[in-house]
């Protein structure tokens, strides 16, 4: 009986693994590095990492708007037009995405497949 218990917990524990980091939601597209230039400059591009990782580097024109801080700044980013998310991998962009959708009605939602970490296009850093 414990035996059993266990291998749920496990294949709960998985699943729930699975749809919080590899899952993409269907109203989330992924976008290659050379789709996703093709589109950002006609859309909001927002870096959603932590100022710390935009400053140290990030797409040029992109705001950023960290995860932690999303929900209380929702009214900067428009409903009327696309948006372009990023972060380090990609698993708050997925994140992002929900919050969008779901507390602010965004519709057009594209996230950088792999993140900035497979980011080979030009970047900005902070002067220091």
């Amino acid at each position: 009986m414990d035996l059993i218990l266990f291998i749920i917990l496990l294949i709960l524990l998985g699943l729930t693994i699975y749809f919080r980091f590899f899952h993409t939601p269907k109203y989330l597209t992924p976008l290659t590095q050379e789709d996703f230039i093709k589109g950002y400059r006609k859309a909001q591009l927002i870096d959603v990492r932590e100022p710390r990782e935009y400053e140290g580097g990030h797409i040029l024109g992109a705001r950023n708007i960290p995860m932690s801080q999303l929900r209380q700044r929702l009214n900067e980013i428009r409903k009327d037009q696309p948006v372009y998310l990023y972060c380090q991998s990609g698993a708050r962009c997925k994140q992002a995405a929900q919050t969008l959708k779901k507390k602010h009605g965004v519709e057009s939602l594209y996230h950088l497949k792999g993140g900035f970490k497979k980011w080979s296009g030009k970047i900005k850093k902070k002067q220091r």
